[in-house]
């Protein structure tokens, strides 16, 4: 299944390359705006930009005063800016509403999204989160948020970018309009991947669609897209992988011949010994699949959760 269409996605704009730092200086991020760039329309945004702070200017870190976060001027305590970020977050929501994932820039007092320095009597202690990140993850709870830094980390990476790509299928699913026949068609497509994330949760979700009245479905459709986000986000594990592999590797059972059988039992277990990466059972079982069609597996983006130009199981 191709996704061809260019997915929109916010990012801080230092991260493109964009002169927005208090020293005029950027952060240009290669992968992102080279590799994923092939993939994602980008969405630039500097909120201490738009707040009005300029280029060059006086930086600014996030404070503890009295239990809460303030973020203020490193050497002027009186320049306040944590309300105008705020108000900046809120006021985004036109375009905030149309996009499908957002990275961040690490460590910004308004864009951060986690382990930000927060500074009491001078001391830092890495628990904040930037203002205006904050107010984005609050408002859109399931959009995938990540930060630049994190996406050297395959896992993590994978992660996010598999994220990306199935909130925009469900943006797909609610323009075409909910039901319980769409409902499920949903789930089957992604049910192989959310057991890759927790067998339990997944079973949990299913069970849960199963019981949901088609008169229901649309009324449903908000709780079951937060849990499905929510699982996503949880990092999928080798053994989880394992379990769903051999469960595909059933589905071929009857079809192959014992010297094919052997062969892939083997590369399976090769990659639950850390030995393969994961891109080798799945492209065995690709090749196996091409010659023994099945309408199930054909249909389930878990063979095919983001475009292969990207090489994301290449390091799991």
């Amino acid at each position: 299944m191709q996704e061809s269409k260019k997915i929109p996605v916010g990012i801080s704009s230092c991260l493109l390359g964009e002169r927005v730092r208090y020293d005029g200086g950027h952060k240009l991020n290669s992968y992102v705006s080279s590799t994923l760039g092939e993939f994602f329309e980008f969405r630039a945004f500097c909120p201490e930009m738009s707040i009005g702070l300029g280029v060059p200017r006086k930086t600014i870190r996030l404070v503890d005063i009295d239990g809460q976060t303030h973020c203020q001027g490193t050497q002027e305590s009186n320049l306040d800016v944590t309300e105008s970020l705020r108000q900046c977050g809120l006021e985004q929501s036109s375009w905030h509403s149309s996009i499908y994932g957002y990275i961040l820039k690490k460590d910004s007092p308004s864009c951060g999204m986690e382990r930000v320095k927060v500074y009491k009597n001078d001391q830092p202690e890495r628990k904040g989160v930037g203002i205006y990140a904050q107010v984005l993850m609050d408002r859109y709870p399931n959009l995938p948020v990540e930060e630049e830094g994190r996406l050297g980390d395959p896992v993590l990476r994978e992660n996010f970018l598999q994220r990306v790509f199935a909130f925009r299928r469900w943006g797909e699913v609610v323009q075409k309009g909910v039901s319980k026949r769409i409902l499920t068609e949903f789930h089957g497509q992604h049910k192989l991947t959310l057991l890759s994330h927790d067998q339990d949760l997944a079973r949990d979700l299913g069970r849960e669609l199963a019981k949901v009245e088609s008169s229901d479905a649309q009324e449903y459709a908000p709780d079951y897209i937060a849990k499905f986000m929510a699982l996503l986000k949880i990092k999928a594990t080798r053994s989880n992988h394992v379990n769903v592999l051999q469960h595909i590797q059933g589905y071929l059972k009857k079809l192959l011949d014992s010297q094919d059988r052997e062969e892939l039992c083997e590369v399976i277990e090769e990659y639950r010994l850390g030995h393969l990466p994961l891109i080798v059972p799945i492209t065995l079982l690709k090749h196996h699949f091409r010659r023994n069609p099945s309408e199930y597996i054909l249909d389930s983006y878990y063979m095919n959760p983001h475009p292969k130009e990207l090489m994301l199981r290449n390091s799991l």
